[in-house]
């Protein structure tokens, strides 16, 4: 995937989790300052979301450690680069954690 092709896919997942939060049901605030993503909780915890352009990856910064997605063309998913897992059911991990509720993102 070249850089143009990454922007545009990575700007389209960080909307899209956007979107996801916020039909989720969760007390969480949220923030979107270019290409991060910032997710707040009632407790005051933070998920940070950001596009690594060098990389080609987003990275994500949670309570329980930072987590390296790259994109798997084959699949049309981002997956963690240490166990495989998919963005969003990670996502919906974290979250559920940091919001001590159990959420799952769509």
């Amino acid at each position: 995937m070249n850089e143009a092709e990454f922007h545009k896919l990575a700007a389209d997942t960080l909307d899209r989790i956007e979107q996801a939060v916020e039909t989720c049901g969760a007390d969480v605030d949220f923030e979107n300052a270019g290409e991060i993503l910032t997710l707040e909780f009632a407790n005051r915890s933070k998920i940070i979301i950001n596009k690594q352009s060098a990389a080609s990856q987003i990275w994500v910064a949670a309570k329980s450690g930072g987590y390296h997605y790259s994109f798997d063309a084959g699949a049309q998913q981002w997956r963690n680069d240490q166990n495989g897992a998919e963005l969003f059911d990670e996502l919906s991990r974290l979250i559920s954690e940091q919001a001590g509720a159990r959420i799952a993102l769509q």
